[in-house]
């Protein structure tokens, strides 16, 4: 019984890239009785989380539709809603995440041409890439461009903004389908500035709510191609929300107590500003690197322009495992990092810090890093926290009024 471990005295550091840790408020509202979902009072409470998701996904003329389950179910109501079998869809693998939406693309019937990268870099809206790949389909076949905003798997995020001007540079009819799991409340994203057609996204990241809710943020354009869209679809459909979604309500028994969370998260974000939170997630992702390269290693994405706010992916040295660097810090300092997928397994860790975050959780999970590098025997220089906390003080100095 003596070498059985105790209890372990503090919180458990949750710095995978998602689920995200889930803020008190959040918690409280969440226990919240059950209502009747049929009553009045629910309907006050579904037309605050559906016009309330409208601002974070930042769209005015768009629809929003939520779902009781996870991203994935996202990434399948965008496809059945406005494709037929057989349709081609472009689509390009810059990550784990982005390889299994392809494979849904394929599961589903589709036809997914699929442009390839060496995950460690962001979606190509150039001329060799998206754009050229759109002005060859002069039968105009491909009827949607699927990307990734923000690729959790390898802490690379793809200029949106740039894949719109490629579609329409090549004068392409192609629906633009984004995900936005991991960005969604924590890097800057525009649905209808952009000119997204359908934006998928989840609950448990930026959001900081736990898993069980996802979202499609839908284009009037989009909305009507449920017109000829021929896959079948009953759950996912959005006709079928839209009716009682106008009203307050939803079709099905919904996720009451995720949406009193909901309602309580956009309150945060909206209490913080989005600006803010953007702003926050931005300076921990600078003080991630710095304490990165301090350390001697390199972050998995190799382009300073998609370099993620969310998370950052490290890539240990050749002959090291990634997986023991994240037992390490596990069983000496109750942390959990993110581990590597498919193909980047045991060779990456994942250090998120997105969602109720701040600049002393940061400095907690970096000091936790720096120590397990040191008893996994990882080759690394020290002074990577030194690195980090030299950056945040700076940054929060202007902020702080000198002593006379």
């Amino acid at each position: 019984m003596q070498n059985e471990p105790g209890r372990i005295a503090g919180r458990h550091f949750l710095q995978i890239p998602g689920p995200t840790n889930v803020p008190d408020r959040i918690l409280r509202a969440i226990d919240n009785p059950t209502m009747d979902h049929r009553s009045p009072g629910f309907a006050r409470l579904g037309q605050a989380c559906l016009e309330g998701m409208k601002t974070i996904f930042r769209t005015e003329r768009g629809r929003v539709f939520i779902y009781p389950a996870s991203g994935t179910g996202a990434w399948e109501a965008a496809l059945v809603n406005t494709l037929s079998p057989g349709d081609a869809v472009l689509m390009v693998e810059t990550g784990h995440f982005a390889s299994l939406w392809k494979r849904m693309a394929d599961r589903l019937g589709l036809a997914p041409l699929l442009i390839e990268t060496d995950w460690r870099v962001g979606a190509d809206a150039a001329a060799g890439a998206i754009e050229a790949r759109l002005a060859e389909d002069r039968a105009r076949a491909i009827k949607a461009v699927c990307v990734v905003h923000n690729e959790t798997s390898t802490g690379c995020t793809t200029d949106i903004p740039a894949i719109r001007r490629a579609i329409d540079a090549a004068g392409h009819p192609a629906l633009l389908m984004v995900d936005t799991i991991s960005s969604l409340a924590s890097i800057d994203y525009r649905h209808d500035e952009w000119g997204v057609d359908v934006t998928v996204g989840g609950s448990q990241k930026g959001l900081m709510l736990p898993p069980g809710l996802s979202f499609n943020a839908v284009s009037e354009k989009a909305f009507a191609a449920q017109k000829t869209a021929r896959l079948p679809r009953s759950f996912w459909s959005w006709d079928e929300q839209a009716g009682p979604n106008a009203a307050g309500y939803f079709p099905y028994t919904p996720a009451t107590n995720l949406l009193y969370g909901l309602r309580e998260a956009i309150a945060m974000l909206h209490e913080e500003g989005l600006e803010r939170v953007f702003a926050r997630h931005d300076r921990h992702a600078e003080a991630t690197r710095r304490a990165v390269a301090a350390w001697g290693l390199e972050t998995q994405c190799r382009v300073a322009k998609n370099h993620s706010s969310s998370l950052t992916a490290v890539r240990v040295p050749e002959g090291h495992s990634a997986d023991r660097v994240r037992a390490v810090i596990r069983d000496a300092f109750d942390m959990s990092l993110g581990n590597g997928l498919s193909r980047l397994a045991d060779r990456v860790f994942r250090i998120g810090h997105l969602g109720d975050f701040n600049d002393l959780t940061l400095m907690g999970t970096l000091a936790g890093v720096e120590m397990g590098l040191a008893l996994a025997g990882v080759p690394h220089k020290e002074g990577g926290v030194a690195a980090a906390m030299a950056y945040l003080a700076a940054q929060a100095a202007p902020g702080i009024a000198k002593a006379a």
